[in-house]
C-alpha cells in the first residue's frame, strides 16, 4: 500500500533500553489472551495476530527495569486494551451502532469496583473477562487515591471510542485545541502513566499529584505518546478504519495543508511536548519539592516515575519502529533506531524558544472580522457601574503609587477612563442589578489591575521571589471560613478583601472554595507569565492555550456566572464531558480574541512572550499575517465547536442525567450567559481605548498630574469630571466590515 507521508525524523533524546523478562512476558501474555477467550474464536484476533503486534516487546521496551511478574501483569494489561480496541472496532464503529457501544461502555464500568469487595458481574464476552482477572491482580497493594486515579483514566480510556464513533458518524473532524484537550482525557497515555506508577512501585505524593508541575508532566506525557501514536498509525487509522481522531488529520484539515506537512507539524508539536517535559522536570520539579517539603524518599519515588516516564517514550517509540501494526518499512530501512538528526539534537525550535527579542515595532494589530453569531446586549446600567468603578479603584488605591514600592503608579484615572472596564462587565451580564453589575465591574477592575501591576513592578527586577510572597498572601485576605484578615498592605490585597467579603458571603461553602481555587490560580498565573518573562521564553503553544486561560481570569468571571443560574444545576451536570467542553470553548474564544486585538500592545509596548500570535509565528516559524490568519481560523474553529456542543452534546447530557424542565431552563440560561460572555468580550475590545495604536502612545506618557486638585490615598475621584461617557443603549451583534487595523480612531470611547 503506498504510505501517505514519509514519516519524519523524531526526537529522541533517551535511548531505549529491553526487559529481559520479555520471553517470559510474550509466553505468559499469548497462555493468558487464549484463556480469556481473545484468540481463535473470538473473531477479533488468531494467535498469528497477538504474535505479530507482540506486545510483550512493547512493555519490555516501556518497562525495562521491572521484574518478570510485574512485567506478565503489564503486559496483559496492554493485551487486554488493544483487543479491547480491536473488538470495538468491529462490534460497533463498523456498524455505527453507538446505543450499543454506550450500553457495552457502562457495564464495564462495573468491573472496576472501589471498595474491599473485589466482586464482579460474570464476564459476558473477552474483555470483560480480562478485565475482571486484571483489577484484583493490580489494585491490592496501592492507594485508594492510585485505585481511583486509575479507573477514572481506564473510564476514560473506554470512553474515548464513544466520541471517535459520534465523530465517525458525523463525518467531524475536531479542531486542534479539543482534539488535544480531548485526546488526553480519553487517550491512552494517562493510564499508562498510572501503569508506571505500579511498576516503579512508587505512586505521585497526594499533596503534590494536583500541582502545575505534575499536571504538566502527565499531560506532556500523554499528548507526546498520543501524537507519535497518530503519526505510525495515520495510514491504518485514516485509510482503513475511517477514523477521524488523528492529530495529522486533524492538522491536515485545519492548516489545509498537505498530508506530509500535517505529519511535520505534529511532529514539531510532538518535539515541543517532550522539550516541555524535559523543560519541567529540570526546571520546576526542585522548587516544588522545597515549596512542598517532600522528603528524600518520596522525592526519590517522583523522580522514579519521572525515569519511568521517559523510558516509555523511548521504548514506545522504538516498538512503533517494529510493530507489524504501524507504518514503519521506510522509517526502519532509513537510519539506525533511536538517533535524531542534527537538528533535533541541537534543538534549534528550543533554542527559537528562548531567543525572542522584546519590543520589537509590529505596527498596529490587524483586526479581522470575528465569527461570534451571538447577539449583544448591554446592561441599561452601564452608565452608573463606570462612575461606581472609578470611585472603588480610587478608594482601594489602584491609582496612585503603592507605598515604599519603586515603579508601581501603574494606572491613573486617565487610564482607567479608557479601559472602560464596566462596558465589558455590562455585555458579560445584561441582566444584571445595579449591585450585581457594580460587583462584576470591580472583578474586572481588581484582575486587570493584578494582571498589569505584576509585570511592571515585578518584572522590571525580575523578582520571582517577591512575586512569589505577593501571590502567596492573597489567600490571607480570602477566608473560606468568614474569618478576620489581615491589614492590606497595598491596593491588590485591599481590593481582594473587599471584594471576598462582598461576594463570597452568599456561595454555598463548595462553590466559594472553587472560587478561591480560581483566584488563586489566575494569580499563580502571573509568576508562570513572569517566570517566562525572565527568560524570554515563548511557550509551547499547548502549555500557552491551557495556561491562559488562567491568565486571563475566564474561570474567575465564569463563575460569576453561575451565581446567576448555577445554583439550579445539579454539580454532575457541571462536571460532565460537554458542560466543561462548551466552558473551555468559550474560554479560548475570549482569549483568543484579546491576543489578537493586543499584539501590538503586548509585543512592541509590553516586550511580552505572552500572545497566541506570537506563540504560532515562533512555533511554525511564519510572519505576523500568516500567523493571525492561524490564530482567527482556531478562533472561528471554537466558536463552531461550542455550537456543535449547544446542538449535539447538550440534549444528551439532558437525557443522561434525566433533567426536569426547570433544570433544563437554568442550563439554557447558563448557555445565554456564556454567549454573553463571548460577545460582551468582543464587543468591548472593539470599544475600548485599551488597545489601540493612538491609546497605547498615550499611556505611555507620564500619569498626569491634577495640579490645583486635592491629592493622597482616596481623593483621585476628583478626576470624576473628566468622565466621557458613551451611549449605553442597545447596540447590532458584532462587528461590521472587514479587516482593519486598531489605529487611531478605530475603537475607544468618542
Amino acid at each position: 500500500m503506498h504510505q501517505p507521508f514519509e514519516l519524519p525524523d523524531f526526537y529522541v533524546p533517551y535511548p531505549a533500553r529491553l526487559n529481559p523478562h520479555r520471553e517470559e512476558a510474550r509466553v505468559h501474555s499469548r497462555q493468558w489472551a487464549r484463556s480469556m477467550g481473545m484468540l481463535e474464536g473470538s473473531g477479533i484476533w488468531e494467535e498469528a495476530d497477538l504474535e505479530a503486534h507482540d506486545y510483550s516487546l512493547l512493555c519490555s521496551y516501556t518497562h525495562p527495569d521491572c521484574d518478570g511478574a510485574e512485567l506478565s501483569l503489564i503486559t496483559d494489561w496492554y493485551v487486554w486494551v488493544f483487543f479491547f480496541d480491536d473488538h470495538f472496532l468491529e462490534a460497533f464503529k463498523r456498524t455505527g451502532d453507538l446505543r450499543g457501544g454506550k450500553a457495552y461502555l457502562d457495564r464495564l464500568a462495573r468491573f472496576m469496583p472501589m471498595g474491599a469487595d473485589l466482586t464482579v458481574p460474570e464476564p459476558a464476552n473477552p474483555v470483560e473477562a480480562g478485565l475482571a482477572d486484571l483489577w484484583p491482580r493490580t489494585v491490592p497493594g496501592m492507594s485508594a487515591c492510585w485505585r481511583e486515579r486509575f479507573a477514572e483514566s481506564t473510564r476514560n480510556l473506554l470512553n474515548e471510542s464513544i466520541w471517535e464513533l459520534a465523530n465517525i458518524d458525523r463525518g467531524r473532524v475536531a479542531n486542534p485545541v479539543e482534539y488535544i484537550e480531548m485526546r488526553r482525557k480519553v487517550g491512552g497515555a494517562p493510564w499508562s502513566a498510572g501503569l508506571v506508577e505500579h511498576a516503579v512501585g512508587a505512586e505521585v505524593p497526594a499533596r503534590i499529584a494536583a500541582t502545575r508541575p505534575m499536571r504538566v508532566l502527565r499531560d506532556a506525557f500523554s499528548d507526546a505518546v498520543h501524537l507519535r501514536n497518530d503519526l505510525f498509525s495515520y495510514q491504518r487509522e485514516v485509510g482503513d478504519e475511517g477514523e477521524l481522531s488523528n492529530g495529522v488529520l486533524v492538522l491536515e484539515r485545519f492548516l489545509g495543508c498537505t498530508t506530509q506537512e500535517a505529519a511535520d507539524a505534529v511532529n514539531d508539536l510532538l518535539t515541543s511536548r517532550l522539550q516541555q517535559f524535559e523543560h519541567t522536570v529540570f526546571g520546576e520539579l526542585g522548587p516544588l519539592f522545597v515549596e512542598h517539603a517532600v522528603d528524600p524518599l518520596s522525592a526519590a519515588g517522583v523522580l522514579a516515575y519521572v525515569k519511568g516516564l521517559q523510558d516509555w517514550q523511548s521504548g514506545g517509540h522504538e516498538w512503533h519502529m517494529r510493530s507489524s501494526r504501524y507504518m514503519n518499512e521506510r522509517a526502519m530501512a532509513g537510519r539506525p533506531l533511536g538517533t535524531s538528526s542534527i537538528t533535533g539534537l541541537l534543538g534549534a525550535k528550543r533554542l527559537r524558544n528562548f531567543t525572542h527579542v522584546p519590543h520589537q515595532p509590529v505596527g498596529p494589530s490587524l483586526i479581522p472580522e470575528f465569527y461570534v453569531p451571538f447577539e449583544l446586549r448591554l446592561s441599561p446600567r452601564l452608565d452608573t457601574a463606570r462612575r461606581d468603578t472609578v470611585a472603588w479603584c480610587t478608594q482601594m488605591g489602584m491609582l496612585e503609587a503603592q507605598p515604599g514600592i519603586t515603579g508601581s503608579a501603574v494606572w491613573d484615572v486617565d487610564k482607567l477612563i479608557d479601559y472602560d472596564l464596566a462596558l465589558c462587565a455590562a455585555g458579560l451580564h445584561p441582566d444584571a442589578s445595579v449591585e450585581e453589575l457594580d460587583l462584576a465591574s470591580f472583578w474586572l477592575a481588581w484582575g486587570t489591575y493584578g494582571d498589569d501591576y505584576f509585570p511592571v513592578v515585578f518584572g522590571r527586577t525580575r523578582n520571582v521571589a517577591a512575586a512569589k510572597a505577593a501571590v502567596d498572601r492573597l489567600s490571607a485576605f480570602m477566608p473560606l471560613d468568614g474569618a478576620a484578615t489581615p491589614p492590606p498592605a497595598c491596593a491588590l490585597e485591599r481590593g481582594l478583601a473587599d471584594l471576598w467579603a462582598r461576594t463570597a458571603a452568599p456561595m454555598p461553602v463548595e462553590l466559594r472554595r472553587r472560587f478561591r481555587r480560581a483566584i488563586e490560580e489566575m494569580c499563580a498565573s502571573w509568576l508562570w507569565e513572569l517566570a517566562n518573562e525572565v527568560l524570554h521564553h515563548v511557550p509551547d503553544p499547548v502549555d500557552y492555550i491551557e495556561m491562559r486561560r488562567l491568565t486571563f481570569g475566564s474561570e474567575l468571571t465564569m463563575l460569576l456566572c453561575r451565581l446567576r443560574h448555577g445554583r439550579g444545576l445539579p454539580d454532575e451536570v457541571y462536571e460532565s464531558g460537554p458542560v466543561r467542553a462548551l466552558e473551555l470553548a468559550a474560554m479560548d474564544c475570549g482569549t483568543l480574541i484579546n491576543d489578537i486585538f493586543s499584539y501590538q500592545k503586548e509585543i512592541e509596548y509590553d516586550g511580552e512572550v505572552h500572545n497566541c500570535v506570537l506563540v504560532v509565528q515562533n512555533f511554525f516559524d511564519c510572519d505576523y499575517p500568516a500567523a493571525l490568519a492561524i490564530v482567527h481560523d482556531l478562533h472561528t474553529s471554537r466558536v463552531r465547536e461550542f455550537e456543535h456542543i449547544v446542538e449535539h452534546e447538550l440534549p444528551l447530557v439532558c437525557a443522561k442525567f434525566d433533567l426536569d424542565a426547570e433544570v433544563r431552563r437554568n442550563l439554557d440560561g447558563f448557555v445565554a450567559e456564556l454567549r454573553n460572555w463571548v460577545s460582551g468580550i468582543l464587543h468591548w475590545h472593539h470599544e475600548c481605548s485599551r488597545y489601540d495604536e493612538e491609546s497605547l502612545r498615550r499611556h505611555k506618557r507620564p500619569p498626569r498630574p491634577w495640579l490645583g486638585g486635592p491629592t493622597g490615598l482616596g481623593t483621585s475621584a476628583a478626576a470624576l469630571s473628566a468622565w466621557r461617557p458613551t451611549a449605553a443603549g442597545a447596540v447590532a451583534a458584532g462587528p461590521a466590515g472587514t479587516s482593519r487595523s486598531c489605529a487611531a480612531g478605530d475603537a475607544g470611547p468618542a
